[in-house]
């Protein structure tokens, strides 16, 4: 194990073992940078192995540090996996691992808020984009379904023209695959299927990905946008408002805090968002979405 994380071609062998046993992207992404962050750290101490012990005391320097303890144990759940994988392909002793994966998480009191615009500011980032350009009216368009649909930025770059459909008279988003490839489908409020509309008739587009990038000349120039071009764009409208460091999840959050404050039900916003346990929710409670009377209704904003 020794070899396997302190020589440069070796580790990556074994991080995409990790990353080849999971199925979520969103936590292979977060793992991989986890590992190269603990490797990174091994190497810079100068230890030579690894065992219990070890990542005991990496697990100490990181909150002598001040990190929160959701990101401590975040960090501790990727190593715990590389611990797992190389004792089964038997690059580690199995005591060993055994040893790691009883290493304990930080103790996390409370419940983490998040952070979340008020209706004020989701209505500021929402007109802070130039309509008059093309640009403009695709990022307002972005913006509209992070807020107004509650997406992940995953779901927003997947986001296709065939995606909108009308159901019980309104416009919802079918079929979106989110997280661990659970299909749902987002009733969308009025005022973003319009930003959608304004861009797409600007761009000329009616169907294949719905989201473009677009260079600085203001043309369109690729098929589809990544992730991190989501990210950055919401933080180029946070920045420019003065609205701190906001990224696109906390625009989910923002969907969820308005709605629920606009006197949404917490099981419609549940399956709006799409979360984990939606289907054991709908098992227990017989729950059916409303669409006449959907989360995005009571977010209180307009375009």
């Amino acid at each position: 194990m020794k070899d396997l994380i302190r020589q440069d071609a070796t580790a990556a062998v074994v991080i995409q073992m990790v990353l080849d046993g999971l199925d979520s992207e969103h936590s292979k992404r977060a793992y991989e940078r986890h590992l190269k962050e603990f490797i990174h750290w091994h190497r810079e101490s100068g230890e030579t192995v690894i065992n219990k012990a070890i990542v005991q005391r990496y697990t100490a320097q990181l909150r002598d540090a001040g990190m929160s303890a959701a990101s401590i144990n975040q960090k501790l759940s990727a190593i715990r996996k590389l611990a797992i994988e190389a004792a089964d392909n038997g690059a580690l002793d199995s005591q060993i691992a055994n040893g790691i994966r009883s290493v304990k998480g930080a103790r996390q009191e409370g419940i983490r808020t998040g952070n979340w615009l008020s209706k004020q500011q989701a209505q500021k980032m929402l007109n802070a984009p130039d309509s008059d350009k093309l640009k403009g009216l695709r990022d307002r368009a972005i913006l509209a379904v992070l807020i107004g649909c509650g997406l992940r930025r995953s779901e927003a770059v997947n986001l296709r023209f065939d995606h909108i459909q009308q159901r019980d008279g309104r416009w919802v988003l079918v079929d979106l695959v989110g997280k661990r490839n659970k299909v749902r489908s987002v009733p969308m409020p009025s005022w973003a299927k319009a930003a959608i509309d304004s861009y797409a008739s600007s761009a000329g587009l009616s169907d294949g990905y719905m989201f473009r990038p677009i260079n600085k000349g203001g043309r369109m120039n690729g098929e589809y946008m990544t992730e991190h071009a989501i990210y950055n764009i919401v933080s180029e409208y946070a920045e420019r408002l003065g609205q701190g460091e906001i990224a696109p999840h906390d625009l989910r959050r923002t969907f969820a805090k308005l709605a629920h404050k606009g006197g949404s039900g917490l099981d419609q916003i549940q399956l709006s968002l799409g979360h984990g346990s939606i289907q054991t929710t709908e098992r227990y409670l017989g729950v059916e979405q409303d669409l006449t009377d959907a989360p995005c209704d009571h977010l209180g904003l307009r375009l």
